[in-house]
């Protein structure tokens, strides 16, 4: 798989009308992310617009509910053929498995992704706000330990994780990484970023890159610029 279609682009825009016209500008994106702002919004819809132009779909909703709740979901997830499906790890291994059980019986079966920690939180607020008494890496770890041991093909975490938890998870785990910013852009609300490059050089197998790109002046290039920083 070349570098390029290990990029997902995350569609935040709060319309359809809009998504549309930045995936029509985009032809050359082959896998979208579509986040809750959009799906809110726009519902299935999006879905079907994305798999009508070939596209693969990461549908970012970070479930998180009881079991039975979460096993519905993730089946009305795989009825919509999305490739990539977010839950968050701490809904805890009953519900991480009620969700798996359901897709394993579905005829299009998503990829299912625990969420680690959200990488706008830091090591402060884990232990301040949240009250985890853990350190932040060692947290995330755990978390992508609990996803795959309760049967799930991956985990998004920081790129600043995304080492450790390869080591820990081995080469068959997948590690998506969002908080990615090439060097000529600002971090915005992310607090633990790095750029492509070293996102892919620590081990991510896909990134998950936004507001570089769908914020830009230019869509078009930023998105061959960051192309270029890959080669």
């Amino acid at each position: 798989m070349v570098m390029t279609e290990r990029i997902i682009v995350a569609l935040d825009v709060p319309t359809i009308t809009e998504a549309i016209a930045l995936v029509e500008k985009l032809p050359q994106v082959s896998f979208w992310k579509v986040g809750l702002q959009l799906f809110v919004s726009a519902g299935p819809e999006i879905l079907k617009f994305l798999k009508e132009h070939q596209k693969r779909i990461f549908l970012d909703l970070k479930f998180h509910d009881i079991p039975n709740t979460l096993a519905g979901a993730a089946d009305a997830a795989a009825q919509q053929e999305v490739d990539f499906l977010t839950i968050h790890a701490t809904a805890g291994r009953t519900a991480l498995s009620a969700a798996v059980k359901a897709i394993s019986q579905a005829v299009f079966q998503p990829k299912l992704l625990g969420i680690t920690l959200l990488t706008s939180l830091n090591s402060r607020e884990l232990a301040f706000d949240l009250k985890i008494p853990l350190e932040l890496p060692e947290y995330a770890l755990q978390m992508a330990i609990l996803a795959k041991e309760a049967g799930l093909d991956g985990a998004v975490c920081s790129p600043f994780e995304v080492a450790q938890l390869r080591q820990v998870c081995g080469e068959d785990f997948l590690l998506i990484c969002p908080g990615v910013r090439p060097s000529w852009t600002v971090a915005g609300d992310q607090s633990r970023v790095m750029t492509p490059a070293q996102a892919f050089k620590a081990g991510a197998d896909y990134l998950v890159i936004g507001r570089p790109i769908t914020s830009a002046t230019d869509c078009v290039a930023a998105w061959h610029k960051i192309c270029d920083e890959l080669l």
